[in-house]
């Protein structure tokens, strides 16, 4: 077989394949498919090192020569993925974007149960209930990995984890983080076996989080970016805290707010 054999190439819009790639900006086919796009070589190669290798590997017909390039192809054929060679107005359609990445990729989601997880294998972890802004939700991904917290638990209607937005915003973090989906009734029964802090944010707190105590593995709950936490579950933490404002502003950004609290408790004493 030649190497030309070992992929199809494709330049009509309106190919079925393309049209498959292009309908995961929906949650629907999303959740009806159990995939997600991203994009760039670099989240591939992301994904590459923690062996996730993508099912479906499209490359645009201006991609340079790249050692990265051919391992992700590789790796797509070893798992038995596709290797599609397309066009660049197919590629701009796919992302929507006017100058898009070069190299995509169709990945398999991956969602950790609950009752997997191991609270004494990271220092921190992060809840969010009803987190609502895929930027935000991805950058709390990404923070996450980079502070080293064992994974992010999403509690009841929260954004999708594997929006295209919110892919782009972890920044490859996606693949190197554990993400779980609960309902608050199944999360507040888990947390009884909580064997560290259970640390809740809110702005009628009267604690700061500087003064806080908390014992690690602490668990950050964070609420939804409009309404905050729930009372609920609000009442299911060791400790609720507020981060001083100092201006006039009187509250932080999700994504902002969650950072601080991860290194609070992450920091060393």
């Amino acid at each position: 077989m030649s190497a030309r054999d070992e992929y199809r190439v494709i330049t009509s819009l309106t190919n079925d394949t393309i049209k498959s790639v292009r309908a995961l900006h929906m949650r629907k086919e999303r959740d009806l498919t159990g995939a997600f796009l991203a994009e760039g070589l670099k989240f591939i190669g992301e994904a590459l090192d923690l062996g996730r290798a993508p099912r479906m590997l499209l490359v645009g017909e201006e991609a340079r020569p790249h050692p990265l390039l051919d391992r992700a192809k590789a790796e797509t054929r070893k798992a038995g993925g596709d290797i599609i060679i397309v066009t660049h107005a197919i590629l701009e359609k796919i992302s929507r974007r006017d100058n898009p990445q070069t190299v995509l990729g169709v990945f398999d989601q991956a969602y950790a149960p609950l009752d997997s997880l191991d609270p004494a294998s990271a220092p921190c972890w992060v809840a969010l209930e009803q987190v609502r802004d895929p930027g935000n939700l991805g950058t709390i991904i990404r923070t996450a990995d980079a502070a080293g917290c064992g994974g992010v638990i999403l509690i009841g209607d929260c954004v999708d984890p594997y929006s295209v937005e919110a892919v782009r915003a972890t920044m490859g973090s996606v693949f190197a983080v554990s993400i779980t989906r609960t309902d608050p009734e199944a999360f507040l029964a888990w947390r009884k076996t909580w064997p560290g802090s259970v640390v809740g944010t809110r702005l009628d707190a009267t604690v700061s989080h500087r003064s806080a105590v908390m014992q690690k593995p602490s668990l950050i709950l964070m609420g939804n970016e409009q309404a905050g936490l729930t009372d609920q579950l609000a009442a299911a933490c060791d400790v609720n805290v507020k981060i001083p404002m100092r201006g006039r502003a009187d509250s932080l950004n999700l994504a902002i707010a969650t950072g601080i609290m991860v290194y609070a408790a992450t920091d060393e004493a």
